[in-house]
This record gives structure tokens, sequence and C-alpha cells, in this order.
């Protein structure tokens, strides 16, 4: 056996009531090595990762750390064997320091059983300085950025002497210059032989900071890639199990008059005097570095953050929006950017979390029309291909992908003539992201109007028919079609217009 081996799980099966999510996956880790693991939402990489991470118990199947068959019950028992888990969604105490993260449940005491702060803080700023992080260990992490709660989660992780880290989605709400960061230190991590096992949808992701690729499916192990050597469309193609010919599907016509006009918008706050117009069945795309305000536009045209000037038009005609309710009395739609803290209802079913915005569609008074209500529901879990079990199934059990893929449903049972997304396929696998895309598609040769807010710039120039950049609040181009590079948006988003 190749002694450099770290980490090998053979044959690893999962079944769930009703549902078989590991069939028979092998995977494997290098010490040093940076694995992706990589396949559609639903595919099993969660489960996987779960298994390993002693979330969840295998069916059957072995694992094996430096050649040593071992047994993983709980996540305990993953920390004594070296193995951490960093998970999508960050699970730090945002009301605690960062030394008090870093340590949860493991402080160091003094003589008289009281926590040693002192000790505890200088052990913490050890670790962030040989980071290079300019971290406060006795900070509140809710005072940090994304970037840096992201780099608490990885120091937390090391702190146990881990050997084998999982990193799930860890880009997902970075902006481009945190990226490079995360990536230098996965490098050092690298370099003193830490295992990495790297989830990702960003396929461009892939070529810059991992070795080999494992792709499964459906539950079932389909084979590992030198990332060297293995192109996009190759990976494509083992992960949906068919060839993507239009990965960006768009038709392009005529848009028509403007049903939204905004008007000198600001909130008092971050956004400054934002004014802008979309018109009838187009796409118009919002770009920016995180932090430039897309999201604050978005909340007061939606009426959940107040306006503190300007005004809101549609169909030509003055409104005003004090709530979400007259938003959606107007045709408007939302999406919001973080579906786990701002739209789902994770311990409610497919179709509560569908259906919640449709109620008037199928509830009159007391009575409920169920038939109705079902049709709604399938509707949409078909339109947009959400895998699930059972209609009944707790939505907070699918895989983030098709959690996402609910809340748009949940957004298109409403029937809305302007829908606002922000980042539609943040999490969402290379097959969905092509779903979605041509149910935009489809929408707006409809006639429906669509904002689309998204950190990946391939998507905003390949969907949209003008793209917003914005930049500390305010609106610093608008770009026409014929006009989009992403080094063009990557100039007006990183400088602000006089």
């Amino acid at each position: 056996m190749n002694e450099n081996i770290l980490l090998e799980m053979e044959h690893i099966k999962k079944e769930f009531p009703g549902v078989q999510a590991l069939k028979d996956v092998s995977f494997q880790l290098r010490a040093g090595e940076v694995h992706a693991l990589l396949g559609e939402n639903g595919a099993g990489k969660s489960t996987l990762i779960k298994i390993l991470g002693g979330i969840y118990p295998a069916n059957s199947g072995a694992i094996r750390i430096n050649g040593t068959p071992v047994t993983i019950a709980s996540v305990q028992d993953a920390q004594k064997n070296g193995v951490s888990v960093i998970h999508q969604e960050l699970v730090l105490v945002p009301h605690m320091t960062v030394a008090e993260n870093i340590f949860l449940g493991r402080e160091p005491t003094a003589p008289n059983r009281a926590v040693d702060f002192k000790k505890m803080n200088a052990e913490a700023r050890g670790i962030l300085d040989s980071f290079e992080l300019d971290i406060l260990p006795d900070g509140e992490v809710s005072s940090l950025t994304i970037a840096q709660q992201q780099m608490v989660e990885i120091i937390k992780a090391l702190s146990f002497n881990a050997r084998i880290l999982v990193m799930d989605e860890p880009t997902s709400s970075l902006s481009e210059k945190d990226v490079g960061f995360l990536f230098d230190t996965i490098r050092k991590l690298k370099k003193n032989q830490v295992g990495i096992v790297y989830i990702s949808h960003r396929m461009s992701e892939l070529k810059r900071i991992t070795d080999r690729i494992t792709v499964i499916r459906d539950g079932e192990y389909i084979g590992t890639k030198e990332t060297a050597t293995a192109t996009n469309d190759e990976l494509i193609a083992m992960m949906v199990g068919r060839k993507l010919t239009n990965y960006y599907t768009r038709t392009y016509g005529e848009p028509g008059d403007p049903v939204l006009e905004v008007r000198n918008l600001s909130d008092g706050k971050l956004l400054k005097n934002v004014s802008f117009e979309l018109r009838r069945g187009e796409i118009l795309g919002f770009a920016g570095l995180v932090g430039a305000g897309r999201s604050e536009v978005m909340k007061c045209v939606f009426g959940i953050d107040p306006c503190i000037e300007g005004e809101i038009l549609v169909d030509g005609k003055p409104v005003r929006i004090s709530n979400p309710e007259a938003a959606m009395r107007l045709g408007i739609a939302l999406v919001p950017e973080s579906r786990k803290t701002e739209a789902l209802f994770p311990e409610q079913s497919v179709m509560f979390n569908i259906t919640i915005k449709a109620l008037k569609a199928f509830i009159r008074g007391l009575l409920v029309d169920t038939d109705k209500e079902l049709a709604i529901t399938k509707e949409y879990v078909d339109t947009m291909a959400i895998k699930t079990p059972s209609y009944a199934q707790t939505v907070g059990n699918l895989s983030g992908g098709n959690q996402q893929k609910a809340v748009i449903g949940r957004w298109l049972a409403t029937k809305p003539r302007i829908l606002i997304l922000d980042e539609p396929t943040r999490g969402v696998d290379v097959g969905a992201k092509a779903e979605i895309y041509a149910i935009m598609n489809e929408l707006v040769k409809q006639g429906v109007s669509i904002i689309m807010i998204s950190s990946e710039l391939p998507e905003v120039i390949n969907m949209g028919d003008r793209v917003i950049v914005m930049s500390g609040g305010k609106i610093t181009a608008c770009l026409p079609r014929e006009d989009l590079s992403q080094e063009k948006i990557m100039q007006y988003a990183t400088q602000l217009t006089v």
C-alpha cells in the first residue's frame, strides 16, 4: 500500500427511509493533497462527508486512516481520528469571542477550575499569528467578515490537530480577494501534509486548487481524475450522465417598456442615489464585490428595508412599497441570498415550502383545496426538477441545491411579473444551474422581467441583456450586452465613478 495514503473509504453504503443515499462509494485521500468531491445536488456528497465526520453511521463499508481500520460513530470519534468538517453554513457562535469559539467545550482552566481566559487568548493568538491573520482573539465573531469567520472555522478545526480537513463550498460567500487568501491558506496546509477534501460546484476553482477530482452520481462512485488532465466537459458528463451542450440557455428578444423604475434611491446607510430601470422580458444583471450594495437595493425595492429617499415606479406609476406583501401585490417576487436564514422553513415539508406564498390559490376561508395544493406542488417540483422521495419530505433533509430549487419554485408559484433572484445558483451543481438558466430564459420569453444578482461573472455575462455594476453603494456602470466582459465589469466594480 502507498504509505502516502491518508484516508480510504471503501464500498460505503447508506440508506434512509425510502432513499438509498449511497449505493457503493469509495474515496481516497493522500497526505498533502486537495481532493475534490464533485457531483450534482443530491448525488450523496454531503452524506459521505457526514459519515466521515461522525454525523451519520454507514450501513456498510470500511474506513481506514493511515492504513488502520477505524470506527467513526460520533463527531468526537472523528476528531480523535484527526478529521474535521467545515460545513457550508458556518456554525460559529456569533456573540462569543474568536478564542471562545476556537476552544468551545475544551477551554483551558486555571487551578480553581475557572476558565483561564489569558491562556486561551494567548493560545488563540499563537494560532492566528501562524496564519498571519490580523484578527483579535478577544474580539466578537459577529464583528468579523465572512472570510474572517471562515478562517476562524479552519483554525478551530486545526486546533483539534486535524490531519483530514473537509471543506464544503468554502468560497460560496467570499469575494475574489478572499478566495485568493483562502487558497494561500490551503497551500500552507498542503505543505504541512494536511489532506483536504474539497467540495465545490465552481468548476474554475478546481483547476486552481485541487490535485484530483472524484465524481459521484446518484449515490454511486463514477470515477477519479487527475485535475491537470481533466476537462470541464468530461467532468460535467460524469456528473450528469450526459453532455450539457447548452450550459447557458438564452434567447435574446427585444425587451419591452420599463416595468420597474428606481430613481435616486438612498437608504441612509450604504445606498446613495441608485437609479435604474427594468424592462419587460429582459434579464438585468447586477454585479459587484461583496458589500457593494446589490442585495440592499433589492431589499428596499421589495419592502424589507425602508427607503429614506427616492421613488419606485411600476408600469410608470409611483408606488409605495412598505412591506413584502405590498411588493407581492404588485407582482414582485424576491428569492433572497441566504436560503438558510431568509427563506427556508427547514422543519416543514417540501409541499409547505413551495406553496406557503401561494395560499390564496387553494384556500378559501376555512376550506383548503388539497387537490389544488398538490397540483401546485407537483408543477414546481417538476419544473425545478427537485429530487425528493415525496412531497411530505422535510425540506431540511434535502441537499442544499434541492433546497434552493424549492425556494425558487415557491416564488414562481406566485406567478410574478418581476422576479428578483439574489445569487440563485449559489451552492448549486452545474446540471441544476443549467436547469435554472433554462427556466429563466423561458420566463423572459413569456414576458416576465428578471433581476439577477450574481457574484459569478460568467453567468451575468451569459444571461444578462444588460448588467448594472455597483461599488460602495453606488451604481458605477450600466453595460449593454455587447460591451460585457469580466475585465470591464471588474474595472467598474473596484472603482467609484466621480
